[in-house]
C-alpha cells in the first residue's frame, strides 16, 4: 500500500515518523534527566541521613534505670566497698570488718558470706580500698600487720551454661604481712599495690603518721619473691585527718584535714616531703569528701554546697602542683561519690536521693534524677560501667546504666580542652595510645585546620598557574599548539593521586629538604625569567622574528625554564654554604625557631597543586575559549588593545566559568586523601608554617577507620568528621553556585 502512494505523500509520511520519534526521544531524554537528577538528590539525602544516624548516639544523654534491690542483714559494720561482676549477675558488699557478702541479682538470694581468717586474738582496726578498677581492699590489724584481699569471680561453663562463682583472692597469701616496726595496731590505713612493690601509710598508737614500703625481689634459686621492708615517719602531718588516700603508683599520699588537703611526695622514703597544701578559699564552704578519678591523675573534691571540683597537677614555677580545673553541680551536699573503673565519669548522690552522672573532660552533665534512696552509704560501678550498685537503706540497689559516649560534647569537639598532664587547654586529636589509662582526645579542630591548610597551599600553588595557563592557551596561543597543550594538561588529571602521593613522599620531600635555597631561588627566578624572555622577544629585531615560526613561539620558553631550574638547584649548595653555614634545616630550626618536618605543607602544596591544576585549567580554558568572538573582535575594532580586551571583556564574560573552575579545584583539594596521607607527617597540629605538616579530615578517616571498633565513640566521631566534610563541601558548593549565577546574570549582557 505504501508503494502505491505518490512520492510527495511518502516523504511527508516519513517526515511524520521522524518527528514522532524525535518527540519520543526528547520526552524520554527529559524524563531520564529528571529521574537522574532526582536520584542524585535522593542519594545525597540518603548519605546525609545515614551519617546523621551513625553520629546521633554520641550526643545522647545517659540513662540510669533501677533494676532490682537486694536486702541484707543489718550489721554494725560500715560498708567499705560495693560492686558487681562484669555481667551484673552477682552483687557484693564489703564491710570494714572484712566480711564480704554476695547476692544473686535476679532474685536477691544470698550466695554466702566470706570473711578472711585472722590469727587468734587479732582484730581489724582499719580498712582501705584501692582504686575502683582493682576491686581490692586491705585490712589493718591490731598486731601491726596488714592482709590484702581481692574480690574475684570465676567463670566456668558446665554443660555449656555459664556459671559465675564469687570468691576472695589473697594477692600475697592468706597470712597477714607485718607492717609496723613495734607491732602496734594499724589505724587509718591507705595503701598502694604492685607485683613488685607495696606501700602502706598508717597512724600508730602515738598518733604519728608512718609509711612502710615493701620491695620484692625474686630469688633466683627458689623463684620466690622476697620482700624487704623500709619504714619512715611522715613529717608535717595535720592533727585531725578525716580521710587518707594513696595514688596507685605509690608516689603521693593525700591527707584530708578540715578545709585542707595535704599532698606528700612519697616516691623515696628517705626524701618524704610536703609537696602542696590544697586549701579552700571560698567563704562558708567546706570539703566533705575526696576521691581519685580513674587513672588516679585527678582528685575529685566535693563540697557541702553541692559542688564537685576536679583537681590535677599543672606545671608551675614551683613544680607540678594541683590546681582546680573544672567543677560540677551535684544538686546538693554529696552523700557518696563513685568514679568509673577506666573512664573519666563519676556519679554523685545526695541525701535526698538525687543521683547525677558527670564526665569530667567533656564537662557533660549526663544524667540527673531523684530516686527513692535514703541513707546512702556508698556506691560502686560494675567493671564495664553498665551498672551501678548503691548501698542505701540496708539494701543493695542495682541500676542499669547506658552511657556509651560520654567523652563527646560540643566543647570537646570544637573548643580547647584542658586534659590531664597538659600545661594549658589545647585542641588535641589523639584517639589511641598504648597506655591502659589513656583518655581519648577527639577534638576536630586540628583536622579541620589541617584540611584548610592543605587546601590553602595547594590552591596558592595551583590557581595562578592554572588560570594564567588557561587564559594564555585560550586567548593567545596558536590553534596548532593549543591542540597539543590542552589535551596534554587534561590527561594529567587521569594520573592516580596515589602515584602523586608516592612520588611526593619518597622523591619530592627529600629533594625539597636537600635543596631549600634552590627551591626559594626557583620561586624567584622563574617569574623573572618569563618576564625577561617576554621583554627580549619584544625588542628582538623583526628580521630575526621572521626566521622563527610564529605559532611555536611559546615552546621556545621551555628549554629556558628548564635551564633556569637546573641552575637554581646547582647553585643551591653554594647559597646554602654562603648564607646558612651549610645546613639550611638546622638554621631554620635553631636560629629561626621554626620546626621543620621533611613531609610538610610545602611538599603537599606542590604535589596536590599538581593534581588540582588540570581540573582548574580545563574548565577555565573552556570558559575563556567559549567567549563569543564578536565581543573580542568588536572591542579590538573600537581601538582597544588585546590586553584591554582580555581584562575588560573576555575575563568578565568568562568569570562564571573561571569561578566554577576555582571552586571545583578547591573541592578537589579539600577532599583529597592519598596525597596528604603519603606526603605529610599526618600530625594533627595547628600551625600555619609551610615547613610543618598537618592531618586532614579525609586522611584521618582513611587512616583510622580500619582500626576503629564498630559502634565505638572513635568510630562515630570518624563518621562525624565525614559529616563535617560533607556539610562543608555542600555549603561551600551551594555558595559558589549562587556567586556563579550572579556573575552570569551580571555579565551575560556583554
Amino acid at each position: 500500500m505504501e508503494q502505491s502512494l505518490p512520492g510527495a505523500a511518502h516523504s511527508i509520511l516519513k517526515a511524520g515518523h521522524r518527528t514522532s520519534r524525535r518527540a519520543f526521544t526528547d520526552k524520554a531524554t527529559a524524563v531520564g534527566v529528571t529521574v537522574g537528577g532526582i536520584m542524585v538528590f535522593v542519594a545525597l539525602l540518603l548519605i546525609f541521613f545515614y551519617l546523621l544516624y551513625v553520629v546521633k548516639p554520641i550526643f545522647d544523654s545517659a540513662e540510669v534505670e533501677p533494676v532490682t534491690e537486694v536486702s541484707y542483714q543489718q550489721t554494725q559494720s560500715k560498708a567499705l566497698m560495693v560492686g558487681s561482676d562484669e555481667q551484673n549477675e552477682i552483687l557484693y558488699r564489703v564491710a570494714d570488718s572484712g566480711l564480704v557478702e554476695f547476692f544473686r541479682a535476679v532474685d536477691g538470694k544470698s550466695l554466702g558470706e566470706f570473711k578472711p581468717t585472722l590469727p587468734a586474738g587479732v582484730t581489724v582496726t582499719s580498712a582501705a580500698v584501692a582504686t575502683a578498677a582493682e576491686q581490692k581492699y586491705a585490712l589493718g590489724l591490731s598486731d601491726g600487720s596488714v592482709l590484702l584481699v581481692k574480690v574475684d569471680f570465676g567463670v566456668t561453663y558446665p554443660d555449656n551454661v555459664r556459671l559465675i562463682t564469687p570468691r576472695l583472692r589473697y594477692p600475697e597469701g592468706q597470712q597477714p604481712m607485718a607492717v609496723t616496726k613495734d607491732g602496734s595496731e594499724v589505724r587509718d590505713l591507705s595503701f598502694g599495690y604492685a607485683s613488685d612493690k607495696m606501700t602502706f601509710s598508717y597512724r600508730d598508737n602515738n598518733g604519728n603518721w608512718a609509711i612502710t614500703r615493701m620491695s620484692g625481689e625474686e630469688n633466683m634459686l627458689t623463684e620466690e619473691v622476697e620482700w624487704v621492708s623500709e619504714h619512715e615517719t611522715i613529717p608535717d602531718t595535720p592533727r585531725q585527718v578525716t580521710q587518707q588516700l594513696m595514688t596507685p603508683d605509690q608516689r603521693q599520699l593525700l591527707l584530708h584535714s578540715g578545709n585542707r588537703i595535704f599532698v606528700y611526695d612519697i616516691r623515696y622514703l628517705d626524701e618524704i616531703s610536703l609537696m602542696q597544701v590544697i586549701e579552700v578559699t571560698e567563704p562558708n564552704t567546706s570539703i566533705t569528701n575526696i576521691s581519685l578519678l580513674a587513672g588516679a591523675s585527678s582528685i575529685l573534691v566535693s563540697f557541702d554546697d553541692g559542688r564537685v571540683a576536679q583537681y590535677f597537677q599543672v606545671a608551675s614555677d614551683k613544680g607540678r602542683l594541683y590546681r582546680e580545673i573544672r567543677d560540677f553541680n551535684a544538686g546538693g551536699q554529696v552523700a557518696a561519690i563513685a568514679p568509673e573503673f577506666f573512664r573519666k565519669s563519676f556519679v554523685t548522690i545526695t541525701p535526698e536521693g538525687e543521683l547525677s552522672l558527670h564526665y569530667t573532660t567533656s564537662e557533660r552533665d549526663l544524667f540527673d534524677k531523684t530516686f527513692d534512696l535514703k541513707d546512702t552509704k556508698i556506691m560502686g560501678f560494675s567493671p564495664r560501667a553498665s551498672a551501678l550498685v548503691v548501698d542505701a537503706g540496708e539494701k543493695l540497689h542495682l541500676f542499669r546504666v547506658e552511657n556509651d559516649h560520654p567523652e563527646v560534647s560540643w566543647s570537646a569537639l570544637w573548643q580547647k580542652v584542658w586534659y590531664e598532664g597538659y600545661p594549658e587547654p589545647q585542641y588535641v586529636w589523639q584517639s589511641t595510645s598504648g597506655s591502659d589509662d589513656f583518655e581519648a582526645k577527639l577534638s576536630l579542630m586540628p583536622l579541620v585546620f589541617g584540611t584548610m591548610k592543605a587546601a590553602f597551599y595547594a590552591m596558592l600553588f595551583a590557581v595562578p598557574l592554572a588560570i594564567a595557563g588557561a587564559v594564555y592557551t585560550a586567548y593567545f596561543m596558536s590553534p596548532k599548539v593549543r591542540g597539543f597543550v590542552k589535551p596534554t594538561v587534561e590527561i594529567m588529571e587521569a594520573l592516580p593521586t596515589v602515584i602523586l602521593g608516592f612520588l611526593a613522599g619518597l622523591w619530592l620531600a627529600p629533594l625539597v629538604e636537600e635543596n631549600l635555597p634552590g627551591m626559594a631561588l626557583l620561586l624567584i627566578l622563574l617569574p623573572l625569567t618569563i618576564l625577561a624572555t617576554a621583554v627580549i622577544w619584544q625588542v628582538l629585531p623583526a628580521a630575526i622574528k621572521l626566521k622563527l615560526p610564529e605559532e611555536f613561539k611559546e615552546l621556545f620558553l621551555v628549554p629556558i625554564l628548564c635551564l633556569v631550574g637546573w641552575a637554581a638547584f646547582e647553585f643551591s649548595l653554594v647559597l646554602e654554604l654562603w648564607l646558612f653555614d651549610g645546613d639550611t634545616r638546622q638554621y631554620i630550626t635553631n636560629e629561626l625557631g621554626i620546626t621543620f618536618d621533611q613531609r610538610n605543607a610545602l611538599v603537599v602544596g606542590i604535589a596536590m597543586g599538581f593534581a588540582v591544576i588540570p581540573t582548574i585549567f580545563s574548565i577555565a580554558e573552556d570558559a575563556v575559549f567559549s567567549v563569543p568572538r564578536h565581543l573580542s573582535n568588536g572591542s579590538l575594532a573600537l581601538g582597544a588593545t588585546p590586553w584591554q580586551t582580555l581584562t575588560r571583556v573576555v575575563l568578565l564574560t568568562a568569570s562564571p566559568g573561571i569561578f566554577s573552575a576555582v571552586m571545583m579545584g578547591l573541592g578537589r583539594a579539600v577532599g583529597e586523601t592519598m596525597i596528604v596521607l603519603m606526603a605529610t607527617g599526618n600530625t594533627p597540629i595547628m600551625e600555619w608554617s609551610v615547613f610543618e605538616g598537618m592531618r586532614t579530615l579525609a586522611a584521618n578517616i582513611a587512616v583510622e577507620m580500619p582500626e576503629s571498633a564498630i559502634g565505638s565513640t572513635h568510630y562515630r566521631v570518624l563518621f562525624l568528621a565525614a559529616f563535617v566534610l560533607f556539610v562543608f563541601t555542600f555549603c561551600f558548593n551551594t555558595l559558589a553556585e549562587v556567586v556563579r549565577q550572579r556573575l552570569r546574570e551580571r555579565y551575560s549582557s556583554l
